[in-house]
């Protein structure tokens, strides 16, 4: 069983930054795909970015040249550095892990280990 915690959420304004990490139990990311998706007021869980075992990438479009996943291996923590932080990136973000996905998809459906969230709110 794989535990997931996400931590550095918070409050920052518009065009600020933020930069969450994911820790797990265990050193399964080294070889399963992880992945950062997010859920706002009101709308459904997207997926945000991934990042395979082999450390390709995927990003959706909306986060594309503003957010950067990144894995340490050694420390059993996934990244997502946010830059120029939008109104609408405001959301829960939640990490997840699976060993059998794989070139990083965004589906939720995709994914069996799940964190809890961390709050991300950004004002205008």
């Amino acid at each position: 069983q794989v535990q997931l915690m996400e931590s550095g959420g918070g409050s920052v304004q518009a065009g600020g930054s933020l930069k969450l990490s994911c820790t797990s139990s265990t050193s399964s990311q080294r070889t399963h795909c992880l992945a950062w998706f997010r859920q706002g007021p009101g709308r459904e869980r997207e997926g945000v970015a991934a990042i395979a075992s082999d450390g390709t990438t995927n990003y959706a479009d909306s986060v594309k040249g503003r957010f950067t996943i990144s894995k340490d291996n050694a420390k059993n923590t996934l990244y997502l550095q946010m830059n120029n932080l939008k109104s609408e990136d405001t959301a829960v973000y939640y990490c997840a892990a699976d060993p059998a996905a794989d070139n990083g998809p965004l589906d939720e459906q995709r994914y069996t280990y799940w964190g809890q969230g961390t709050q991300v709110t950004v004002s205008a």
